[in-house]
Formats: structure tokens, sequence, C-alpha cells
């Protein structure tokens, strides 16, 4: 007779928004969740209409409905790591926040996204404070752009000193692990980008990749950030965790699918 082991399979979440191209938000989450071969689920706080040309629309939901998607993800499966995604304003990161507190769903990665990689805003102005004071301290592992790191930290970069500072200052804030992602350097040419890691332990050091032009980078941060959510929730370590993320997030850049007239998605059948 066959023993049941019930929740034996890597389980992860995402807490995001629903991007209905998707391109981005929580459908990226999940490609990048299937590509690394753990089982992802979503806890919806909002949707867009969009497409490839961008954002005409969006629609928060009810508070009361996250907090049962919570409890539903709670009272039935082992939720090994989680991630969060758009968090538009500070109603919405307090809410998660406190429903975060109150279940086990294992190291928290947060995605502090403010804009698009096209200009479109998605989280209020008013609302970094909030990111900084609650969402920030929850964190294992943060992995905000240069641009929204300049905007939590409250300066601008100049050179990478400025790129370690704010890391330090991240980390001040309670998050564990800070990578500070897309930096393009101090006289950018167009060749490399480099992300700037900070550990828990205080270990430092700089990933690096070549530069690709391409208009099809949708999806770029949350995926990276859901593979570390995936291969933390498999039982690698943080620094591997990263490492595996920021290949595999390249990968994808590198090798463009065609989908849509113009910003367009990354290739998740590329990451092996």
């Amino acid at each position: 007779m066959q023993t049941l082991t019930y929740n034996s399979f890597p389980q992860v979440v995402t807490i995001a928004g629903s991007d209905s191209d998707g391109s981005a938000g929580a459908q990226a989450d999940l490609h990048s969740f299937f590509v690394r071969n753990v089982y992802g689920m979503s806890i919806l706080v909002a949707a867009v209409a969009g497409n490839s040309y961008g954002i005409s629309a969006g629609h928060q939901f009810p508070l009361d409905f996250i907090d049962a998607q919570f409890k539903a993800i709670a009272d039935d499966f082992h939720i090994r790591s989680a991630k969060t995604g758009m968090l538009a304003n500070s109603e919405l990161i307090l809410n998660v926040a406190k429903n975060y507190r109150r279940v086990n769903f294992g190291p928290l990665i947060v995605d502090p996204v403010i804009t698009t990689k096209h200009g479109a805003k998605l989280l209020e102005d008013q609302a970094i404070d909030t990111v900084r004071d609650i969402l920030l301290p929850l964190a294992t592992v943060a992995t905000p752009n240069y641009s929204e790191a300049q905007a939590i930290v409250g300066f601008d970069f100049e050179n990478e000193n400025d790129v370690a500072r704010a890391a330090q200052k991240i980390q001040g804030f309670g998050t564990q692990n800070v990578i500070i992602k897309g930096y393009h350097g101090d006289n950018f040419e167009g060749k490399t980008v480099s992300d700037y890691v900070l550990l828990a332990d205080g270990s430092r050091y700089t990933l690096r990749a070549n530069y690709i032009e391409t208009e099809h980078i949708n999806g770029t941060g949350d995926t990276f950030s859901a593979i570390i959510t995936a291969e933390i929730a498999k039982g690698n370590s943080i620094k591997a965790s990263i490492d595996i993320a920021k290949k595999a997030t390249h990968q994808a850049i590198a090798n463009t699918i065609q989908v849509g007239h113009k910003f367009g998605p990354i290739n998740h059948w590329a990451i092996n």
C-alpha cells in the first residue's frame, strides 16, 4: 500500500499583481517557478490591463479577499518561500505584512516594484516610506533595481561606492541580504550591467553580465526574484540562489522571443 507524503514537493507563492499580457507580475513569477521545478501559487493583490504598448487600467482587490487568499493557502500547503511583487500603495503593503507575519511562508524575497522598465508608476510616492519601514524589515532578500534603490535610500548614485553605501543602508532597515540590480557603471558604454550583492554575513560581491540591446525585457525583475525564491525553496543557499537567478535571467534576456508589437517579455524557455 502506497504511503502518501503530503506537501513533500517544494511549494512557493508570489504575492503580487496580475499582468494581463503575461509578461510581468504574478504571471512572470509563475513562469519562473515552473522552469525552476517548484510548484508556484499566487496571492493576487491587484490586476492591470496591459499589453506590449503599456498599462491602460488597474484594479486593487479588496483587503478581505487578500486575507482569504492567505488563509486558504496557509490552511493547506507547505510554502517554503515567498516573494512580493507590485504592492501599489501603503494599504496593500500593510495588509500583506500583517498576513505574512500571521502565516508560515518561509523566507520572504521582496522585489520593491516602483516603476515599470518603461516608466509607468506602480507604487504611490508616499508608499515608499511604508516599503522601507514595514516591508523591508521582513525581507530575507531584497532585490531593488538601482532606480528603486535610489528612491528607497533617498540619494542618487554617482559611482559604485554609492551603490555599496545604499546596500548597507537598506540592510540597516532590517533586510538580511540585498541585491541592487542593473547598475550601468559610472561611464556606461553599453557593455556590461552590474548587480551589487551584500549578504547577511557582511560579504559582498558584484555580478556582471553583458548588456543586451533589446526591448524584450518585461518581467526581468520579477523573474530574478522569483528564481531566488524557487532556489531557496529547494534548499539552496542564499548566495547560490542569487547566482543561479542571475545566470537564468540573463539567458532569458539574451534569447529573445517575439511576442507583441513593442515592449515584449523575456524568454523563460531559454532558462536551463
